[in-house]
Order: C-alpha cells, then sequence, then structure tokens
C-alpha cells in the first residue's frame, strides 16, 4: 500500500511539473533575457559558418537519426543517454553548448520519468534513499547549472572533456558489486532509515539491505550534483558507484535508485536552463524521440549482443569525446 501511495505521488508531481513548465513557457516574455540572446546570436553566427544552406528542418532531423542510434548504443553499453548525448553533439553538431547542456538534462530526465513508478512499484527504487540523497543533489544541481552558464564556454568546454575522460576511465576500471556485504550499519544511516528488502525476480528470494559509509557518500552526491548542472550529463555514471560501492546498497537498488534521483536532480537543473533560453523544442524534441526509440530496439537487441564488445566500443568514443571536447576548449 506504502508502495502504490508512492508511485500515486509520483505522477501527482510529475503531472505538477510538467503542468508548471506549460505555464512557464507561456508565461515567457517574447523576447528572451540578454543572456539567452547573446547565445543564440553566437549560436546564429555559428551555424551561418557552416558551408551549404541547408533548410531549417535538416539539424532536427539529423538529430533525430543521430540520437536513435545513441539510444541503441545506451542501452547495449548499459549507462544513461545523457552522458554520450552531450560530449558527441556538442562535438560534431553546430550547436552552442548551452542549448546542447539543455536538451542533455530533458533526455536524461524524460528516461528517469519513464521508468520511475515501475521501478518504486517493485521495490527496486527506495524512496527513503533517494530523498536524503536528491535534497542534496538537486540543491547542488542548480548551483551547477548557474555555474556553468556563468563561466566562459572554453572553459565548460574543458572542464566537460575532462569529466568525460574520467567517466570514461571509471567505467572502464570500475567493477559493480551485486551484493556488497555490509557487516554493520553506521549511526546516520540508521537514524535516516536507510535500509530495505526486495524480491530478487530470478530466484524469488528476498534481499534485505542497509548501507554503511553514509557520511562520505552523502558529500560526494555535492560534486555530482555540481556536475550534473553543470555539464548536462544526468548522474546516472556516478550515482551507481557511490551507492553500489562505497554505500553498499545492492546493484539493482543501486540502479534503481539512481534512475530515480535523476528525476529530481535533473529537473532542478533544467528549470535553470529552461529560465535563462537554453532548452530549444527543435533540439530537445527530436533528441528525446530518437534516444526513445532507440532505446526501445536496444532493448531488443540486448539478448543478441555482446555487451562486453559494445561497452568497449562506448569507452572509446567516450575516451574520443573527452579528447575532442578538451582540444576545442583549448582551441588547438
Amino acid at each position: 500500500m506504502k508502495t502504490r501511495n508512492a508511485t500515486r505521488l509520483l505522477c501527482l508531481l510529475t503531472c505538477v511539473a510538467l503542468a508548471g513548465v506549460a505555464l512557464l513557457l507561456m508565461a515567457m516574455p517574447a523576447t528572451a533575457t540578454s543572456a539567452a540572446q547573446d547565445v543564440a546570436q553566437s549560436v546564429t553566427q555559428s551555424a551561418a559558418a557552416l558551408p551549404g544552406n541547408h533548410p531549417w528542418w535538416f539539424w532536427p532531423t539529423t538529430l533525430l537519426f543521430f540520437c536513435f542510434i545513441l539510444g541503441i548504443i545506451a542501452v547495449l553499453a548499459g549507462v544513461g543517454g545523457g552522458v554520450l548525448f552531450v560530449p558527441l553533439v556538442s562535438g560534431f553538431f553546430p550547436f552552442h553548448l548551452d542549448f546542447v547542456r539543455g536538451a542533455g538534462l530533458l533526455v536524461a530526465l524524460a528516461g528517469a520519468l519513464a521508468a520511475g513508478p515501475g521501478l518504486l512499484k517493485r521495490n527496486l527504487a527506495s524512496l527513503r534513499l533517494a530523498l536524503p540523497v536528491a535534497l542534496i543533489a538537486s540543491s547542488c544541481a542548480i548551483v551547477g547549472a548557474m555555474l556553468g552558464l556563468a563561466l566562459p564556454t572554453n572553459i565548460v568546454q574543458i572542464f566537460l572533456g575532462a569529466t568525460i575522460l574520467f567517466i570514461a576511465c571509471l567505467l572502464l576500471f570500475s567493477k559493480n558489486s551485486v551484493r556488497p556485504e555490509v557487516k554493520q550499519q553506521d549511526a546516520i544511516g540508521l537514524a535516516l532509515g536507510l535500509q530495505g528488502a526486495f524480491i530478487e525476480p530470478t530466484t524469488g528470494e528476498t534481499v534485505e539491505w542497509k548501507t554503511h559509509r553514509t557520511l562520505p557518500g552523502l558529500l560526494l552526491f555535492i560534486i555530482i550534483g555540481i556536475m550534473a548542472g553543470m555539464f548536462g550529463l544526468g548522474a546516472g555514471w556516478a550515482n551507481v558507484p557511490v551507492l553500489n560501492l562505497l554505500m553498499g546498497v545492492p546493484l539493482k537498488v543501486a540502479v534503481g535508485t539512481s534512475k530515480f534521483l535523476l528525476s529530481i536532480t535533473d529537473t532542478s537543473a533544467a528549470w535553470v536552463y529552461l529560465n535563462q533560453g537554453c532548452v530549444i523544442p527543435l533540439m530537445a524534441i527530436p533528441s528525446i524521440v530518437g534516444l526513445m526509440l532507440g532505446s526501445v530496439v536496444g532493448v531488443r537487441l540486448l539478448a543478441v549482443a555482446k555487451p562486453k564488445f559494445i561497452r568497449y566500443m562506448v569507452i572509446g568514443v567516450l575516451i574520443f569525446a573527452g579528447a575532442k571536447a578538451l582540444l576545442k576548449g583549448l582551441g588547438i
């Protein structure tokens, strides 16, 4: 009953959030803010410098097909779409980085909102675990979004490139633990009630879990939140290792809670980009539709594909994209 009520509450909050976005869009003035105008002017100049005279639908259509392939690869590699979207789109498309980051947050948000209710229903996402983490990460994501919009684009490109290279190394060397051994829960985890149980569908076994090293884990989410808002990457690549390897949460609960967390963290940062005029429908809609359609196809291909090969391919792509962003920021 509690899970059903929590699911209904999440759906209600989602509807309220979407209604708020619609009201904000209707209430926004016809003229954008001066910061958004400066960004739009720079985007127009960079697009005008491109060879060829393409019609208005060329880049949205190209982005749709690009994100369709991206969605397939993301599912096969077991990574979020946002961590691939931002470096690759900013590197290969003539869009300003601010617009790419705004669209990247919405891409990660769309997948999280679609998966959240089902994860809560199956106890694979823990509300007790998500709420204190979400409070820290979402607050810091707002700071990160404001910081990312305030810094010069080349500085953000440099930090983005370094972050993508770090993520590639993290994916290459980190090994998740299906059921970490937690001998004794710490005082903070006990006070916050960070424990629970779920049924393992493959065996029917009830798996109980609890956390340890809770304080270092919560402090790390300060950095994760800032990076999520600053680069528009989502944060699943960092949420899962911290919850699983550091705090001792089983892998399935860590993945489910991380997915649910994105619906809160990315929403906070997305409002900042939306308020600054950095969310363009002609970019966001093809990206979301393409990635979600690609995810459906990727799920079907997952049974016959070789995930290990795909994983190493994605790591190679991330290294290439990170190096490209770093060199672009350095002006090389």
